[in-house]
């Protein structure tokens, strides 16, 4: 148990969140949710972090209520799909979904992708729903800085979080500056580049020097820069690994990796999931 346990952050409409949390894409059966949801939780992991893209709402739900502990006790964060997006089917599929994980609200609600000819309907079901109390805060998946500035010409309430895929491949600096600018939190998918990086000799010599795993040497560098985790394993041993980051990089340590950036994407542009309304 490391103190990153207690290393919650304030979003910008006052709830926290915690900063480190275990990310389900894949967790597609009981017995692995149940295992990893379990482990994580042992660990210290209090986020959770779903899609309806995943089809594991119901397997999720099903794992926290093993736990046996209050609903308050965890985070909760979901994901609206494209085509479950504009104003009535946010709404609708959000409902659906809330269903599905067994519980009456989300801690966070994201649009998973911007879709431009349902953008702005999607977000107004999602400043609805806010007020509705079933999500406490809204945010979203994928939004470049022109996604933003264009969302806030409509947005009556802007995104508190936008999850995003960004490693020391892709490290996205000018959005990450950007969406602290307008006290947006960014948080990193894929925070690891699906794996990409964990063969970097240079992270693996700093890896050597304190004593840690590569992965870790990642992930601290994300929280050090001010970016949220939600790394994914089904291995107990890389969950508790993932959340015990109680050490810190050295400034250099930080140029080193930040230079590593050759803007290289594992999963879709979000340009083209705008613009063409789906993943490709």
């Amino acid at each position: 148990m490391s103190n990153i346990l207690t290393n919650t952050y304030k979003l910008a409409d006052g709830n926290e969140i915690p900063l480190v949390g275990l990310g389900t894409y894949l967790l597609d059966d009981p017995n692995k949710m149940d295992t990893a949801v379990t482990a994580a939780y042992e660990a210290g992991y209090r986020l959770f972090d779903t899609a309806q893209l995943y089809q594991n709402e119901a397997l999720l739900g099903e794992a926290i209520r093993k736990l046996g502990i209050n609903r308050n006790q965890i985070f909760i964060t979901d994901k609206i799909t494209e085509m479950n997006q504009g104003y009535d089917l946010t709404i609708n599929s959000a409902e659906y979904s809330l269903q599905q994980l067994g519980t009456d609200y989300f801690d966070l609600l994201l649009v998973h992708w911007p879709i431009s000819d349902k953008f702005f309907d999607t977000w107004r079901a999602f400043e609805e729903l806010k007020k509705q109390g079933k999500a406490k805060s809204i945010g979203v998946s994928n939004f470049t800085q022109t996604h933003l500035q264009l969302l806030k010409t409509q947005a009556t309430e802007m995104p508190v979080l936008n999850q995003i895929e960004t490693h020391p491949y892709l490290t996205q600096r000018p959005m990450v500056e950007f969406d602290k600018q307008e006290s947006i939190l960014t948080q990193a998918w894929s925070p690891l580049g699906r794996g990409l990086v964990l063969d970097n000799p240079m992270i693996a010599k700093m890896a050597d020097h304190h004593n840690r795993s590569v992965a870790q040497i990642v992930l601290r560098w994300q929280l050090q820069r001010g970016v949220a985790v939600i790394p994914k394993s089904q291995t107990t041993s890389r969950i508790q690994a993932n959340i015990d980051l109680d050490f810190k990089l050295s400034d250099d340590e930080m140029t080193m990796i930040d230079i590593l950036n050759k803007n290289q994407r594992t999963g879709n542009e979000p340009e083209l999931v705008y613009e063409t309304g789906n993943q490709y």
